[in-house]
């Protein structure tokens, strides 16, 4: 709970990745080569944000890289697709466009569009 806070915190400080590039969870295959291309693009989305702000360290470039990970491995099991591309053009929009926070976000966005208003 710690990390999922003090990445979120430096998420709102600091990401200033552009949605350009960013790969897709849903057209993601699976494929050996789409493996090596997430790694490389996380890692150095990672690398650029944590080290721009004093945080290059080996520590917390693998635990970011790795929450990415597992991030974007949720999002490639997401239903909604229309949803998961509104998160991301949002998210993206105010640079925010990093896995962790499209996965917490369309995951919000999933539980409040099942929610109804009651007394």
């Amino acid at each position: 709970m710690i990390k999922r806070i003090f990445f979120l915190l430096v998420t709102l400080l600091s990401f200033k990745a552009a949605a350009q590039g960013l790969i897709h969870p849903l057209d993601f295959k699976g494929t050996e080569e789409n493996k090596s291309e997430v790694i490389a693009q996380i890692k150095a989305r990672v690398k650029k944000t944590y080290t721009e702000i004093g945080m290059g360290d080996p520590l917390t470039l693998r635990l970011m890289e790795k929450e990415e990970l597992n991030s974007f491995k949720k999002l490639t099991k997401a239903k909604n697709r229309q949803m998961l591309d509104q998160v991301i053009n949002q998210y993206c929009s105010i640079g925010m466009c990093n896995y962790n926070t499209i996965q917490t976000m369309y995951a919000e966005q999933m539980k409040a569009s099942n929610d109804e208003l009651t007394w």
